[in-house]
């Protein structure tokens, strides 16, 4: 059974129940002073406890989607490869591969895409990174619609936080489903959405860092990944047509992206997102001691000593509940006054640093990126 399996779910609940039953059901028999009587008490406690907390853990992680299996959970991934022809083209056995077909969350079953849209599961290879990485690319009931055949369309990366799945977009955070009912209502333009988490290298947190020595995941965002998107779907070639959407760390990421690459992204959204690389032991030595690296993926830096990227940038907060309300105010301020990067944002009065925060806020975000990109 998977991590994420609701049977997982029920078990350990299950378990729980039982053990906190035997627990006061033994009580009274273990009610001495001997050494195992004593024994016995503390035992009961402790798996009780132990019990209690692995419920509790495996809930958090089905709602939040911290890790999608086992192998994640405890640092073994190593599901990375996948078989490609290096050939100069792309297309099938090209960079990105198709491995799985599902329809959109809300969708009734037997909906055609042409009504429904569609969820596509995908593997893809950076020619000029080596990484492999999965995502699922959602396709708007638009794009199979005869009328339609001809049509090029915007497309947005959307990353989720560390370590995140990318599971959790689709089903937490319910993208696909937000931007079909938005474009449903006129809301916002049919949009192509590249559904991931920046974690290319697991259990590394990488920060979209080009690594001395190691993974090249800003060049894989820059470079690789929307090559291989345009090589496979039919979307805009125009410097305005892509943009990049995150939480927490995958909104750093975004930000990060589009500020020194704003001839890929034309916009970026950052929810939650704070503004400087951070080093701890998932991210261990991202610069290898060296500054201009430690600089270029500080965003405070690159304001006050590069040039203003001419892209336009979206960020969020909440004024109770998230720690980064005060550095989202000073970076709109200091964007603001750049007078060339535009800038908005959506502040809640209250919202933690959570799913139900992001989902209250990805509407408008798809929205105000949608407006901001084009379909040539």
């Amino acid at each position: 059974m998977g991590l994420t399996s609701n049977k997982v779910l029920v078990l350990a609940i299950v378990f729980a129940i039982l053990l906190f039953i035997a627990t006061v059901w033994l009580w009274p028999r273990l009610a001495r002073t001997g050494w195992g009587a004593v024994g016995g008490r503390v035992g009961l406690l402790l798996a009780t406890q132990l019990a209690l907390i692995a419920s509790l853990g495996v809930a958090a992680n089905q709602a939040f989607g911290f890790y999608s299996s086992w192998a994640d959970l405890f640092g073994k991934e190593t599901d990375q490869g996948v078989v490609v022809d290096h050939g100069v083209h792309g297309g099938s056995g090209g960079p990105l591969q198709v491995l799985a077909v599902t329809r959109v969350q809300g969708g009734a079953n037997g909906q055609r895409p042409q009504t429904a849209g569609q969820v596509q599961k995908v593997d893809i290879v950076g020619r000029t990174t080596r990484i492999a990485t999965s995502a699922y690319v959602y396709l708007p009931p638009e794009y199979f619609q005869p009328q339609y055949r001809t049509r090029t369309f915007p497309a947005a990366v959307v990353l989720t936080g560390y370590p995140g799945t990318a599971q959790a977009l689709v089903d937490k955070l319910q993208y696909p489903s937000t931007a079909r009912k938005l474009a449903k209502d006129g809301r916002m333009q049919p949009m192509i959405l590249v559904m991931m988490r920046p974690t290319v290298a697991p259990p590394r947190d990488t920060e979209c860092v080009d690594i001395p020595g190691g993974p090249r995941t800003e060049t894989f965002f820059a470079k690789d990944l929307p090559q291989a998107v345009l090589a496979h779907y039919r979307v805009g070639r125009n410097p305005g047509s892509l943009g990049i959407i995150g939480d927490s760390t995958g909104g750093y990421c975004a930000l990060k992206l589009a500020m020194r690459h704003p001839g890929v992204y034309a916009a970026a959204a950052g929810l939650s997102a704070y503004y400087k690389a951070p080093t701890d032991p998932t991210t261990g030595d991202l610069f290898r001691g060296s500054t201009a690296l430690r600089n270029r993926s500080d965003l405070w830096w690159l304001l006050k000593h590069e040039p203003a990227p001419q892209t336009s940038l979206l960020v969020s907060s909440s004024r109770i509940g998230e720690s980064n309300y005060k550095d989202t105010l000073q970076f709109i301020s200091r964007v603001r006054a750049t007078n060339r990067t535009l800038i908005s944002s959506i502040i809640l009065q209250s919202g933690g640093h959570n799913f139900n925060t992001w989902r209250r806020e990805i509407p408008g975000a798809l929205q105000w990126l949608s407006g901001r990109l084009t379909d040539r």
